[in-house]
């Protein structure tokens, strides 16, 4: 009996321990820039165990100093009900199900919204297990509680995987179009929007055809999109 209350304790701690640790971990993200995230750490071993030139290309910038045509770039590509939901698009989550099994030979077609890949990035590591995704889930809802959208946009645009070694739309600006996340034109939010959902197999420096039709497709979306709001402004109606 004393060893099952032991362990019980320890039980009891190690829950404790792990709510205290990461409410307090998204309240400090809040206010303080995410310098590195799992992802990084995780290819930069990548690239030493095959040998390669280590690279990691990150430069934070608030989100006032990034062309205001990315967020509604990243909005019309990957989640267009970003503004409205609160981190999970239920809709998209039962279309893309449907879909899957209805052609499971195809690839398989995602629903996770900016706020699930942002909860991803910064606390989580690759991966589809059950474990994952669940603390993925919880780690959405935290941020979506804790965070405004501007806050979730602006970790987003830091922290998201743009290429090979390459992290935020500051780093891809300089690396492929030799200036920096607020000179970006549309044309080129929406060529890096379009690689988001492979950027390293995508290129937004050398695009494919593939691409450049991917690129026209998100400029025509981006017309649909709202102008993202500043802190403490309400959402614009289309």
């Amino acid at each position: 009996m004393l060893i099952i209350s032991y362990v019980k304790k320890i039980i009891k701690w190690i829950v404790v321990a792990f709510f205290a640790s990461t409410i307090l971990s998204v309240i400090v993200f809040r206010f303080v820039p995410v310098f590195f995230t799992p992802l990084m750490f995780i290819r930069l071993a990548e690239q030493v165990e095959k040998g390669q030139e280590v690279k990691l290309s990150h430069h934070w910038v608030p989100l006032e100093r990034i062309a205001p045509s990315m967020p509604v770039a990243v909005i019309a590509s990957e989640d267009a009900h970003f503004l409205s939901h609160h981190g999970f698009d239920f809709d998209a989550i039962q279309k893309a199900a449907k879909r899957n099994s209805e052609h499971p030979e195809k690839r398989k077609l995602g629903a996770s919204t900016i706020s699930q890949q942002t909860a991803k990035n910064v606390f989580l590591w690759p991966g589809r297990s059950w474990l994952r995704k669940g603390l993925e889930a919880y780690f959405t809802s935290l941020i979506e509680l804790m965070w405004s959208k501007q806050r979730i946009m602006e970790v987003y645009l830091n922290s998201i995987e743009m290429g090979e070694g390459i992290y935020g739309v500051e780093a891809v600006a300089h690396e492929h179009f030799d200036c920096s996340a607020q000179e970006l034109s549309r044309s080129q939010c929406a060529l890096i929007a379009a690689t988001l959902p492979n950027p390293r197999r995508f290129s937004s420096k050398h695009p494919s055809g593939y691409m450049l039709k991917r690129r026209a497709s998100i400029e025509r979306e981006m017309k649909n999109v709202p102008v993202f709001p500043k802190e403490g402004e309400d959402p614009p109606r289309k």
